[in-house]
């Protein structure tokens, strides 16, 4: 049938859109930030040829009020669980709340 799409035609979302989708469902985030660091780390173990393995994420979220650094990353890791299982290796997380976020900005480290 024409104009609707078949398996060949249709594409995927790419990892770092599938990280955005979970985390934005997830964290609800004031801001996110995904960047592809793959290419940094080819040939490196755990790095696929495909690239699609390493990423930095900063995510400003409300949902991280009262939680320590330890207990971010693991909301975070628990929400990645089936990424990782499926070629995801390493994922760096810069995790704040918005009131951090505001005062790492006036210091010049928001990143």
């Amino acid at each position: 049938m024409r104009g609707l799409p078949n398996k060949n035609t249709m594409s995927s979302p790419t990892r770092a859109q599938r990280i955005e989708t979970l985390l934005q469902a997830a964290f609800a985030p004031d801001s996110l930030h995904i960047t592809d660091d793959s290419t940094r780390h080819a040939g490196h173990v755990g790095a696929s040829a495909a690239g699609e393995t390493h990423y930095t994420v900063l995510l400003v979220s409300a949902a991280f009020e009262g939680q320590g650094r330890v207990a971010r990353h693991r909301a975070v890791n628990a929400v990645m669980r089936d990424e990782f299982a499926t070629g995801l290796h390493a994922l760096a997380l810069v995790l704040r709340t918005p009131a951090e976020q505001a005062a790492s900005s006036r210091h010049g480290t928001g990143t």
